[in-house]
């Protein structure tokens, strides 16, 4: 036991490392993945319903609901309506952001002021992602009917959306403790 606790304690630079490296691969497959129709539709209810980004794109909500593609299924009004919202546009330019945001925090590992914008990046990412609790309808389970005497929809109780937008509060602390890290190396530099 002796042993395990000096292990961690003396190697807790080497687990910021992987915390960078866990950014890197998280951001470059799901920033990548913006790149295909099934993703790119995917994001539209919570780009719809930001304030920090519906202006992306060109029609407003709720129209989107009457558009959408289930995951593993393309139906081509439904494409092409979001060819005329700009939804796959937005989505190569997210994409790019998130893919670019994941390699600055990586390359914290050598280069301490690209680490620390990238860990403050990843951080300012992630809190909004999280918005999309408030502002987004399908991140929580909708009243569908049913017999079941006790009512589980709405808040609390998150969709598979909403069970992925909260796992953001990890990547947010992450991009955080990143961040710090770089911070503390520059300040070390300083003196």
């Amino acid at each position: 036991m002796n042993k395990l606790i000096l292990f961690l304690a003396n190697s807790q630079s080497n687990f910021i490392n992987l915390a960078r490296i866990s950014i890197l691969i998280v951001m470059i497959w799901i920033g990548g993945l913006k790149v295909y129709q099934y993703e790119a539709d995917g994001i539209v209810p919570f780009v719809a319903n930001s304030p920090f980004m519906s202006f992306f794109y060109n029609k407003k909500t709720p129209e989107y609901k009457e558009y959408k593609n289930l995951e593993g299924k393309t139906v081509q009004k439904n494409i092409d309506w979001n060819k005329e919202n700009g939804t796959y546009i937005f989505a190569y330019g997210l994409g790019t952001i998130i893919v670019v945001i994941g390699l600055l925090t990586f390359l914290g590992i050598w280069y301490d002021k690209i680490g620390l914008l990238g860990g403050m990046l990843t951080f300012g990412m992630s809190l909004i992602t999280l918005t999309f609790l408030i502002t987004t309808p399908e991140v929580y389970v909708p009243n569908l009917g049913g017999d079941f005497p006790t009512p589980q929809f709405g808040f609390p109780y998150l969709s598979g959306a909403g069970r992925l937008v909260i796992k953001d509060l990890i990547m947010m602390a992450t991009g955080l403790i990143c961040a710090s890290d770089s911070a503390k190396k520059l300040l070390a530099q300083a003196k």
